[in-house]
């Protein structure tokens, strides 16, 4: 595992890229993996906060959390603790039930990421109906923008439903990335070709762009590259603190963050 990560690190610069551009797009690590880990014990080890707080000053630049109705991992007591703690972004992640929201407006993160997930969903796996949920998106998003809060949708790329993100009120959309992921190592090209186009489409109506989901030491450099200029933010957790097991979690961030430094692709 480790000579693979290494192998994939050190390759970076055989991916095509554009040329280089003053953008920077931020790494936010979700710490969800890292609470599963803690319940299985119901112990407090790892200390939750204490990994958040590593994670920033390994060169995170954003802690997300996904606080489910279950709380199976990230509990609501857990984002009464970070929220005054973390210095960089704070991202919250979850369905807009009551509850959630509650929790959202009680901490006011920097922002606060809408996945339609139903409840006992194992994890995110399909973006927003941007029309059908219009109504209630609408509504929400205004509650967060009142508080000061940053919205972002999960969805998918489809331009019909990116527009309709935009008409709602979102200030970014947050892609979602497995279909790139699955079809990586297959064809690349056509992986990421409609993450590109929604991107740039995106950006040209006035969204910010976040993306997440099976992004990884082998995949995210080239999605980096041909996302660059767009491309604000992405939420990886699974992949992360998978690699953080081998490697250590300070290599670990250090190597996702080189993934997103043009100067590496070189």
């Amino acid at each position: 595992m480790y000579g693979f990560l290494q192998h994939s690190y050190t390759n970076i610069g055989l991916f095509f890229s554009f040329a280089p551009m003053n953008n920077h797009t931020k790494l936010s690590v979700n710490i969800n993996k890292v609470a599963t880990l803690r319940n299985a014990r119901g112990s407090n080890v790892p200390n939750v906060l204490q990994v958040a707080l590593d994670c920033e000053r390994f060169g995170a630049e954003g802690i997300t959390v996904h606080p489910r109705p279950d709380q199976r991992h990230i509990r609501y007591s857990d984002v009464a603790e970070l929220a005054p703690a973390v210095s960089t972004e704070f991202n919250i992640e979850g369905y807009p039930n009551k509850e959630f929201m509650d929790l959202v407006l009680a901490h006011k993160p920097a922002q606060v990421t809408l996945v339609p997930d139903p409840p006992g969903v194992l994890t995110s796996n399909a973006g927003w109906d941007t029309i059908a949920h219009k109504d209630l998106l609408t509504e929400v998003i205004q509650t967060f923008k009142n508080a000061g809060i940053r919205t972002s949708i999960f969805i998918e790329t489809n331009r019909t439903l990116i527009e309709a993100a935009k008409a709602i009120g979102t200030d970014r959309i947050e892609l979602y990335t497995e279909s790139y992921a699955v079809q990586y190592s297959k064809n690349r090209e056509a992986a990421v070709a409609p993450f590109v186009d929604s991107a740039v489409f995106s950006k040209s109506i006035g969204l910010g762009i976040n993306a997440g989901h099976d992004l990884s030491l082998e995949n995210l450099a080239y999605f980096g590259q041909q996302l660059h200029g767009h491309l604000d933010e992405v939420s990886i957790g699974h992949a992360l603190i998978s690699d953080a097991l081998y490697i250590g979690l300070h290599n670990a961030i250090q190597q996702y963050l080189n993934c997103l430094n043009p100067a590496a692709w070189k």
